[in-house]
């Protein structure tokens, strides 16, 4: 579902022409092209396509073994697969356009968009995950 959203609002980010309001001048929907990684922290290049596929492929396996192991989708599966979608939303981006479409601009911060915000979600949540989860504290 958030996939799709992702699909659909960077479909519409392409066809805007200008800024639209969504929180006064605070958020914004604006369309910017971005060549480097989340958040445009500074690395690009065919180097980050190469690392990105590894990830991906890396994050297809470990569901894989994941829900194989535990014969059902559990909550460190979904959040895996949060991060796997909003990877692949991005790479799919770069191999159509050469660049990332990013149309959620938060004022001083920096302009994102959907899979960027699923990324950063699935890894946080994984985080507090794992880190609840005794087993992998000590």
């Amino acid at each position: 579902m958030f996939f799709i959203g992702d699909r659909i609002l960077k479909a519409l980010a392409l066809q805007q022409f200008e800024a639209k309001s969504l929180f006064g001048e605070l958020f914004l929907f604006n369309f910017t092209k971005n060549f480097n990684i989340s958040f445009s922290l500074p690395l690009s290049g065919p180097i980050l396509n190469i690392i990105i596929a590894a990830i991906i492929l890396g994050l297809i396996y470990i569901i894989y073994k994941l829900i194989l192991k535990e014969k059902c989708l559990s909550s460190k599966s979904l959040l895996l697969t949060f991060i796997l979608f909003g990877a692949i939303s991005n790479m799919a981006d770069r191999l159509l356009y050469g660049y990332v479409i990013d149309y959620l601009e938060l004022k001083y911060f920096t302009v994102f968009n959907l899979a960027d915000a699923m990324i950063s979600f699935g890894v946080i949540s994984l985080i507090f995950n794992l880190v609840k989860d005794k087993r992998y504290v000590e």
